[in-house]
């Protein structure tokens, strides 16, 4: 057989030949010594809205605004149909991006959500921004921390170069006051920030900075817009008096301006992408840290923030990185938080401490357009009222103070018809599932007095 042969005895010409190579030294990896120059480690943009109903954006059904600059990132990347938060609520989630593990498996992840108390998240084992740190990248977090308060566990200490944001709960628009302790959480570094304006446009104009340096090390930046979080605050509104009556205020017109506003600033830091020509550099991520509450949409799904019901755990998700995701596409992978934690490692080269072993999967097969892989993911809320939950599957197992019950998510998003009594075999499974599960976690801890 000659060069100009296949081994089906086809002829090819040298220009094919030459690129069967390639393809095959690319997917044989270091092994091989063919293999072409390795492209360098991708800028990752990790965008996290906060408590934004799956439903909250035109492009997954909203209809009274428009979020056009997130419906054109959709449409340039791929839309995960079944994403989820790891929780549904703030902390939680948070605990699960930064471990890559379910919060159940952290102090810190027991508390839902983590307000003024004197516990955040540690430092060690290592969680994803000095992971990535570590590979040479430099990374910046923007926004909401919500992880703790104290300086051994401020974003400095998990590996962020820069931080500009708030450390609590949730922060007043306008006076940037912290909701819970009317206190001023609002830092530059390890210091007290001092600045005049919105906090959507305060996060976005930072990122845009951080963005628009000149630098030779890829960048990681962890973009944590606190909207549409209450208090419900448009841009221009005054502070509010007494934050803590945050359940008082607010329209759905000041929620559409909001979201205009968010809508507006995730246009503005793509835009800076493509002014610094950096586009297919960078892989871009879009999602939200749980279901929304008053004044969101979650339909299809039922319920919100706070339960284990879809519309608490549902998330609208997107990713673009133009020449390896294609555009205008859709996976049905389901997956959750920590997966993006899994992901974000992988592509800046990073590993795991091995004390600390990732609970999440790299999402690049799915997002490059691989079939679907099955698997079982549980949840568990107890602040309120404790819920449980997994899915395996398109099969979901809930229990909640009003019973446990079977649904099969994937023909009855809206979760209204128990099927336990129908599949009683199913039921059981995924019962003892779960009860498996739980053995391997900590504890909860005990219902805050407010929730008593």
């Amino acid at each position: 057989m000659t060069l100009a042969e296949n081994a089906l005895g086809t002829r090819i010409n040298r220009r094919e030949f030459l690129e069967r190579v390639a393809v095959g030294a690319a997917l044989a990896g270091p092994l091989s010594a063919c293999a072409p120059p390795q492209r360098r480690p991708p800028n990752l943009l990790f965008i996290m809205a906060d408590d934004l109903g799956y439903g909250d954006l035109s492009v997954t059904g909203r209809t009274d605004y428009q979020t056009p600059s997130i419906d054109a990132l959709a449409r340039q990347g791929v839309r995960l149909t079944q994403a989820y938060a790891a929780a549904p609520v703030c902390t939680p989630t948070r605990v699960a991006l930064m471990t890559g593990r379910y919060p159940a498996r952290t102090d810190a992840g027991l508390f839902e959500p983590l307000t003024t108390h004197p516990t955040g998240l540690s430092p060690t084992p290592p969680t994803l921004g000095l992971l990535i740190k570590q590979q040479g990248y430099e990374t910046a977090l923007i926004g909401k921390w919500h992880l703790g308060l104290l300086p051994e566990f401020h974003p400095h200490r998990h590996g962020f170069d820069e931080f500009y944001g708030f450390l609590g709960a949730a922060a007043d628009y306008a006076s940037h006051i912290d909701t819970e302790a009317l206190e001023d959480y609002f830092y530059d570094g390890d210091r007290p920030a001092r600045a005049d304006g919105y906090l959507t446009d305060l996060f976005t104009e930072r990122a845009v900075r951080f963005i628009g340096r000149e630098r030779t090390a890829p960048f990681f930046l962890n973009l944590q817009y606190n909207a549409p979080h209450w208090p419900w605050q448009a841009p221009g509104d005054p502070p509010y008096p007494d934050s803590l009556r945050w359940d008082k205020g607010g329209s759905t017109e000041t929620f559409a301006h909001m979201m205009e506003r968010l809508d507006l600033g995730v246009g503005k830091v793509l835009d800076t992408l493509r002014e610094r020509d950096l586009e297919r550099e960078t892989l871009v991520v879009f999602t939200s840290d749980n279901g929304g509450e008053r004044f969101s949409h979650m339909r299809p799904f039922s319920q919100g923030k706070m339960t284990l019901y879809e519309g608490g755990i549902r998330v609208a998700a997107f990713a673009r990185w133009p020449g390896v995701i294609p555009a205008g596409a859709t996976s049905d992978q389901v997956c959750v938080t920590q997966d993006w934690t899994a992901t974000l490692l992988a592509r800046a080269g990073a590993q795991p401490d091995p004390a600390a072993p990732l609970d999440g999967m790299d999402l690049l097969p799915a997002l490059t357009g691989a079939a679907p892989t099955r698997r079982d993911l549980y949840w568990r809320i107890t602040q309120r009222e404790q819920h449980k939950a997994m899915r395996s599957g398109d099969w979901k197992y809930l229990a909640t103070a009003d019973g446990e019950f079977l649904f099969d998510v994937a023909h009855d998003p809206g979760e209204a018809t128990d099927l336990k009594a129908a599949h009683p075999d199913v039921f059981a499974r995924l019962k003892a599932g779960y009860a498996e599960w739980e053995r391997g976690v900590l504890e909860p801890i005990p219902l805050e007095p407010k929730f008593r």
